[in-house]
C-alpha cells in the first residue's frame, strides 16, 4: 500500500523557516493507528491526513496528529494543508479555487486562499470555535513552568489562563522580550500543573513596539514538542482574548505575531479579529507555506 505525501514549511515564505508539516494525500483506508504511526515517524509537531468529505459541499475531511495523539484543530496544519492541497488540485486541472472548507473534529474550518502571480502561496483560516476562557494559573506557577521569576509574568491585562478557539493553551503575557528569550520549559512542572487545567501547552507572549504586534513562544514538552516554531491556534486564541479586552465595542483589527525566532526558525503569523457589540465574532489566522519535500509512503 502506498500513499503520497508532501512536507511544507508553514508561516514562512522560505524553506527551513516556519513550522514543518507533513500532509498525507489520499488517506482513505488508513486506520487511526496507522495515521498515528505515520505522524510519529515524521516526528513533526503535526501531520495531516486528507480524506473525502462527509458532505459534498465541503472540500475534505482533515485529521491532525501530533507525534503522540490526534488533536481536534490546529493552525499551521490547516494553512499548510490548504496551500498544498490547492496547488495539487490546480496542477491536476481543477479551476482556480478561492475557498476551501475542511471538516475537522472541532468543526468546520473555512479557508480563504491567497495568491501571488496567480499561484496559491498562502491561506487564511477562520477558527472553528468562538473564544472560550478556562482556568487561570498563578504567576508563580506559570513562571515555574518556564524557568522564570514570578515578576517576569505580567497579569495587569489578564492572568495566565487557558484560552481556546479549537485547541486549549495556557496563555501568559510576559513583561519583556528578554524574559521571553530566557524561557526554558520544565517538563515536571508542566506535568503537575497543566493537565488539571485541561491543557498541556503554554503560549507565552510579549507585546511589540507597534500596535497589534506580538512576539511569542510555545512550549509543549508533554506532547513531545519542547518548543513549537509557529502556533496558529494559540495565536488565534490570544488575539481573540486581547480583542475582547479592547475597549472598542466594534471593529476589525489586524495582528502580527512573530514566533520561532529564538529557536532559529523564524515564523510570521498574520491575525485578524472581528468584533461586534463587544463580542469577538470571528478570528482569522493567515500565513504562507512553501513545499519542501514530496514522496511516497510504503505501508
Amino acid at each position: 500500500m502506498q500513499r503520497r505525501f508532501v512536507t511544507a514549511d508553514v508561516f514562512s515564505e522560505r524553506r527551513f523557516g516556519g513550522n514543518p508539516l507533513a500532509v498525507i494525500f489520499d488517506a482513505a483506508g488508513l486506520t487511526s493507528a496507522q495515521m498515528q504511526a505515520i505522524a510519529t515517524e515524521f516526528n513533526y509537531s503535526e501531520t495531516t491526513f486528507v480524506l473525502p468529505a462527509a458532505d459534498a459541499a465541503h472540500t475534505a475531511q482533515v485529521r491532525i496528529f501530533t507525534s503522540t495523539k490526534e488533536v481536534p484543530f490546529a493552525g499551521h496544519p490547516n494553512v499548510g494543508t490548504a496551500v498544498m492541497l490547492a496547488q495539487r488540485l490546480e496542477a491536476a486541472g481543477t479551476a482556480p479555487l478561492e475557498r476551501l472548507v475542511f471538516e475537522e473534529a472541532a468543526g468546520l474550518v473555512p479557508i480563504r486562499l491567497l495568491r501571488e502571480a496567480g499561484v496559491v502561496v498562502a491561506a487564511e483560516l477562520t477558527a472553528p470555535e468562538p473564544l472560550s476562557i478556562g482556568a487561570t494559573m498563578s504567576c508563580a506557577d506559570t513562571a515555574e513552568c518556564l524557568s522564570l521569576a514570578a515578576d517576569d509574568i505580567c497579569d495587569t491585562r489578564h492572568p495566565p489562563q487557558v484560552l481556546s478557539v479549537g485547541l486549549p493553551f495556557l496563555v501568559a503575557e510576559l513583561r519583556t522580550r528578554e524574559a521571553l528569550r530566557r524561557c526554558v520549559p520544565v517538563a515536571a512542572a508542566h506535568a503537575r500543573l497543566l493537565p488539571p487545567r485541561d491543557t498541556d501547552a503554554i503560549f507565552a507572549y510579549v507585546r511589540g513596539s507597534a500596535s497589534g504586534e506580538l512576539h511569542a513562544r510555545m512550549f509543549s514538552p508533554l506532547d513531545a514538542t519542547p518548543e513549537d516554531p509557529a502556533t496558529g491556534s494559540a495565536s488565534g486564541a490570544t488575539i481573540a482574548r486581547l480583542a475582547l479586552l479592547d475597549t472598542a465595542a466594534d471593529g476589525e483589527r489586524a495582528w502580527r505575531i512573530e514566533q520561532g525566532v529564538d529557536m532559529g526558525r523564524p515564523s510570521l503569523i498574520l491575525g485578524r479579529t472581528e468584533k461586534r457589540g463587544g463580542v469577538v465574532t470571528a478570528v482569522h489566522v493567515a500565513g504562507h507555506a512553501v513545499r519542501v519535500m514530496q514522496g511516497t509512503l510504503e505501508l
